[in-house]
């Protein structure tokens, strides 16, 4: 089955963009989001690139922005890299050693240190650029996550904050409404990184959370922080909540995990908008398998009989309930041959979207 497999995927992979990638790729820790943001199974972000995640609260931001960093910290191509995480927000409060590996919990690092050994996060959205262009000044590449942009206020946002204090504190009405000023800031600041992440192979992810939209349009929802945000990104993905992991303990429904749905909405790499679903249990983590097999059923890659539990998976001679096979899996160490299965079908569905065309410029 693996000499089979590796052919059909190394036909369908034999493109400019995993050329590329292959050399200067970085996994999301995701099989199935990296075959989304890239067509290939061992990466979805490329060196030298600016990445947005967008989602809702609970939706996986933080679990893929960090397992990216624990994915980098085994790949010798990023042996040289620092891993800088700024935690503003203080949603990673998790065991990082535990879910994300001792290599990688003892390289992350704050984007400063002062004098007395405290970490320091960015307060002003200022502060981050300037984080940022600090970083890029040592010349040492680096994987660098804003988790997220939405912690940030601005000096503009603060100044006028402080006037309608003092303005509401001596019983006046105070002037004019508060506007923060963060577009314009990214907008003018975020295009000046583009060139000098190039030139260091450096990786910038910034994370935003999603806001309704009040607004007229079709759009249910909208990002703060202006269109800069996404009109510099390579990749923009936008993650929400697909349902809760249930388990049955006791007699009664206990949720041990959340179902995130990703969307890529913006894609340079392939220029392609796919949809996947990345399970996440509280307990360990992306179930990166879990996903994989999940794949395989819903295409009819693997048989599961209507009224049945049981999954079939003929390429691997094996046959039961999807925990016990995934365990079976784990135990045997498949892991590499399941996701050669997936990205086969993948390619082959890929394959079948194309349109045949006599090329224009050959």
């Amino acid at each position: 089955m693996r000499r089979k497999t590796k052919k059909i995927v190394k036909q369908f992979f034999a493109t400019d963009y995993n050329r590329v990638g292959l050399k200067y790729g970085l996994s999301t820790g995701s099989t199935m989001l990296n075959l989304a943001c890239s067509d290939n199974p061992s990466y979805g972000f490329i060196k030298g690139g600016y990445y947005l995640i967008v989602g809702d609260s609970k939706s996986g931001k933080t679990w893929l922005s960090l397992s990216c960093m624990a994915e980098a910290a085994r790949n010798s191509r990023f042996a040289n890299y620092r891993f800088i995480h700024e935690n503003g927000e203080g949603g990673a409060m998790m065991n990082l050693e535990k879910f994300f590996g001792e290599k990688m919990a003892s390289r992350i690092e704050p984007p400063e240190i002062d004098k007395q050994g405290n970490a320091v996060h960015s307060y002003f959205l200022e502060d981050f650029y300037y984080h940022v262009n600090d970083a890029l000044q040592r010349e040492q590449p680096f994987i660098y996550v804003q988790d997220s942009a939405d912690v940030l206020t601005s000096h503009a946002e603060e100044k006028k904050f402080n006037e309608q204090r003092l303005a509401h504190r001596r019983g006046k009405t105070p002037a004019g409404k508060m506007t923060d000023g963060k577009a314009a800031i990214n907008s003018q600041d975020l295009r000046r990184l583009l060139t000098p992440l190039r030139r260091t192979g450096s990786i910038l992810i910034i994370i935003n959370q999603t806001r309704a939209n009040l607004g007229f349009g079709y759009a249910e929802k909208t990002q703060s922080g202006g269109k800069a945000l996404t009109f510099y990104a390579g990749i923009v993905m936008w993650s929400s909540v697909k349902g809760k992991i249930i388990k049955t303990i006791k007699g009664k429904p206990r949720q041990i995990g959340t179902y995130c749905d990703v969307r890529i909405q913006k894609n340079r790499i392939t220029g392609k908008d796919r949809r996947v679903i990345v399970p996440i249990y509280w307990s360990c983590g992306i179930d990166d398998i879990g996903a994989c097999v999940d794949f395989l059923v819903d295409e009819n890659h693997w048989t599961k009989p209507k009224g049945s539990n049981i999954i079939t998976a003929p390429d691997l001679d094996l046959k039961g309930k999807r925990e016990s096979l995934i365990r079976i899996i784990e135990h045997r160490g498949l892991e590499r041959d399941v996701r050669e299965t997936v990205a086969e079908v993948w390619g082959e569905i890929e394959s079948a979207c194309k349109i045949k065309r006599k090329p224009r410029y050959a």
